[in-house]
């Protein structure tokens, strides 16, 4: 029977795959999620190195994990985005205690990578991610179709081994992602029936930037810490606030 399976999702990422697929060799199998938006060699290089591709259709990120779920028929199964990276010792610390331990779920610390630097502060690290899942055990939130929500039918545990988290090398691949996640959280703050107030425009921001900066001390990594806590008060506040709005105002 197989053990442990690793599932990767991805689209676009011809220039990625092949370090990530590298990178969790130590799995008993490797599967490759497909966005069926997907136009590049993604697929091809995949199938050459080993791994079995998926195609799915994407509907919302927490669909496209549920899908990954039922994919393998191993006892556990982890999972990994293409700008991710795992290590051997990762590997070997997941296999100890799918062993020896009795949490159905473990969460993965991650590093986090940006602009070319790593970002130790303002809530960049541990970063834990639920990424290692006893199958029959977990499913996904339906109604976080992004920073998806794992929920357990069991303990869960935390790893130690980090994952490398290669997410963002330019500013505006930065930029690009958060306008898309603030959009995604908008949506989900809509069918909530949350509703702006006046002064979320601007307490909104000031709060995210006082949790990021002072509270989780983005401070210590000096210019690229003031920057991100000040784009992602930006994203998180303002904008999540200005998207919700036009909303409810059927803009």
């Amino acid at each position: 029977m197989i053990e442990l399976s690793v599932v990767i999702l991805a689209r676009d990422s011809e220039s990625e795959i092949a370090d990530c697929l590298g990178s969790v060799a130590w799995g008993d199998e490797r599967i490759v999620l497909l966005d069926t938006r997907s136009n590049d060699r993604t697929a091809a290089i995949a199938e050459e190195l080993g791994a079995r591709v998926v195609a799915h259709p994407f509907a919302n990120f927490a669909q496209q994990r549920e899908h990954g779920l039922t994919l393998s028929g191993a006892e556990w199964l982890f999972y990994l985005d293409t700008d991710e990276r795992a290590t051997p010792a990762l590997g070997e610390e997941m296999r100890r205690v799918i062993a020896t331990e009795p949490a159905v779920g473990w969460w993965v610390p991650r590093r986090n990578m940006i602009w070319g630097r790593e970002i130790r502060h303002g809530g960049w690290y541990p970063d834990y991610q639920l990424r290692l899942l006893r199958l029959g055990h977990a499913h996904y939130d339906p109604t976080r179709e992004v920073h998806e929500i794992v929920i357990l039918d069991g303990p869960e545990g935390r790893l130690q081994e980090p994952l490398i988290h290669y997410n963002y090398a330019t500013l505006s691949q930065f930029i690009a992602k958060q306008r898309q996640y603030s959009a995604y959280e908008a949506d989900i703050l809509y069918k909530k029936g949350a509703r702006p107030r006046p002064w979320t425009y601007l307490l909104q921001p000031l709060r995210e930037f006082w949790r990021r900066y002072l509270q989780y001390q983005g401070y210590k990594d000096g210019l690229h810490g003031l920057a991100l806590c000040l784009l992602v008060a930006y994203y998180y506040g303002f904008r999540v606030t200005v998207q919700l709005s036009r909303r409810w105002s059927g803009r």
